[in-house]
């Protein structure tokens, strides 16, 4: 159950709401100064926390509101919200803690959460996309080593990364540059299932260079 005192909920998550569409709030005792409601979104190994009053927990005396359809109600007072809020079965939401009154926002408060989650991987999954890891081979790599580098690869693009397949050539190798074309094709076989060559691989002095994006 969800209460709206002190903003927690019992299980984590995005739950409907009750039968009557609004999250109750329980006596559970007075307290002078109730937390803000935590939202936790994971990213690595890092927390991201983001402190979000709602209901009776925002304490500005007025606040600019926006209804459940997105219309602009205007400046009024924090009880008249809260009445308005009540009367739909829904939460009030400070929008933009910031702002001179707040902006607050008559709306669902646990589907506004599992939203922010979704936006939250959201942008973890773009700046992943942006990063580019490199593997590098050479023409006579031993098959414990590839299967070692091509699994590196794909773990690379499991996490949403662009991978740069690098063969270097040394020395003499250079006399036998149909080997490394050879391999790099193998390479591009192995992944095929997880990722997609931006174009065909392409030499570049002593290298052969290919780029794969994830499927």
């Amino acid at each position: 159950m969800h209460n709206r005192r002190t903003g927690s909920r019992r299980t984590a998550g995005f739950h409907p709401p009750p039968e009557d569409g609004r999250y109750r709030r329980d006596e559970l005792g007075s307290s002078s100064e109730p937390d803000r409601h935590r939202s936790k979104f994971k990213k690595g190994d890092q927390i991201i926390e983001k402190d979000i009053r709602i209901n009776e927990q925002i304490r500005s005396q007025t606040v600019r509101l926006i209804d459940a359809d997105g219309k602009q109600v205007g400046i009024i007072s924090n009880r008249e919200a809260l009445r308005l809020s009540e009367e739909r079965g829904l939460d009030l939401v400070e929008v933009s803690p910031t702002a001179n009154p707040p902006v607050c926002k008559i709306m669902d408060f646990g589907k506004y959460r599992y939203q922010l989650q979704m936006k939250e991987r959201e942008s973890k999954k773009k700046l992943h996309l942006n990063k580019i890891k490199e593997v590098r081979f050479r023409p006579h790599i031993g098959e414990h080593d590839l299967h070692m580098k091509v699994n590196a690869a794909r773990r690379f693009l499991g996490e949403g990364c662009k991978v740069k397949i690098t063969l270097m050539f040394r020395g003499r190798e250079m006399a036998h540059q149909e080997t490394g074309t050879e391999l790099v094709q193998k390479i591009l076989e192995k992944l095929a299932d997880v990722g997609v060559p931006e174009k065909n691989p392409i030499q570049e002095g002593r290298t052969i260079v290919t780029y794969l994006t994830a499927k």
